[in-house]
Parts: C-alpha cells; sequence; structure tokens
C-alpha cells in the first residue's frame, strides 16, 4: 500500500504517495533492453553505410522511451501528509513543481467522505470542515481509496472526543 500511518496516543499521522509499479532498477532495465532489442535488425548491416542512417534513429527511439520513462516519474512525486491530534486536523500536499498547498480544520469539525461517483475519480475521497472542502488521495487506487476512507473515519473518531 502506498501510505503509511504512524501512531501515537495523541496523534495519528498518514503519508501518502503514488504506486510504483517501476523500480528505478527496473527502469534501467527496460531502457536496456529496448536497446539491444532494436540493435538485433542492425546487425546485418555492419560494415555498410546503411548502418549510419539508420543508427541515429535507434538511439532517437530510445532517448524517446528513456524522456518518456522520467518525466512520468518526475510527475508522480507527490506527497500528502495528514496529521491528526485531537485539537486540529492538517493536510499537507506536496506537487512535483509550485507550491506546497496546506489545509487546516479543528479536528471536531472534521469529516471524512467518499463519493462513489461524481468525482474526478471513482470512490473519491475529500476532508470537510473549516468552510472547504479538499480531496486527499487522489492518486491512490480505487481499492486503496476504499481502505483509506475507512482508516481516516476510524482515526478522525478517536481523536476528535479526546480534544
Amino acid at each position: 500500500m502506498p501510505h503509511r500511518w504512524s501512531n501515537t496516543t495523541d496523534e495519528r499521522q498518514v503519508t501518502l504517495w503514488p504506486h510504483r509499479s517501476l523500480p528505478r532498477r527496473g527502469f534501467a532495465a527496460i531502457i536496456l533492453m529496448a536497446f539491444l532489442l532494436a540493435t538485433v535488425p542492425l546487425y546485418g548491416l555492419l560494415g555498410t553505410v546503411f548502418l549510419w542512417g539508420l543508427l541515429p534513429f535507434l538511439l532517437l527511439a530510445v532517448a524517446g522511451l528513456w524522456w518518456a520513462l522520467e518525466h512520468t516519474y518526475k510527475t508522480a512525486e507527490v506527497l500528502e501528509t495528514l496529521t491528526i491530534t485531537p485539537e486540529q486536523t492538517r493536510l499537507v500536499h506536496q506537487p512535483p513543481k509550485g507550491d506546497v498547498l496546506t489545509w487546516e480544520c479543528n479536528t471536531y469539525w472534521t469529516r471524512a467522505q467518499i463519493y462513489l461517483t461524481g468525482g474526478p475519480v471513482e470512490h473519491y475521497v475529500t476532508l470537510s470542515g473549516n468552510g472547504r472542502e479538499v480531496e486527499i488521495g487522489r492518486f491512490l487506487s480505487e481499492k486503496e481509496r476504499k481502505i483509506l476512507i475507512g482508516e481516516l473515519k476510524e482515526a478522525l473518531k478517536d481523536l476528535a472526543g479526546k480534544g
């Protein structure tokens, strides 16, 4: 699961991040495999002038694959941290580019909701309170959001009564 809870008696904190189905080691293996497989048709052209005509296109294709995979790594550098104490609930959203976004509310008034349909994604999870509604875990899978909403409601219920 791409989220981790850390609990103390008076605080619950969950950190959320996007799932990585391709680790960096796999990234390197894919690039190497693409290069090696793309060179197979060129073996018959060794020693000819046609090799030099096709080689730049092969290198361009491998460079394009590298750029595309690297771009997905950069755009998925999102981190969300939700801290719940008896007095305050605080959500910090750190996008890959731009300013860090924060939202705070009294824990007693904080509500976790899930929208089965109608949101940007199925089973859209939000936190509401202090006159605002903010999304949390949009980058998680549907199954992970279903698990998260239960954990959020339980943590809010546990700590809201202590404040």
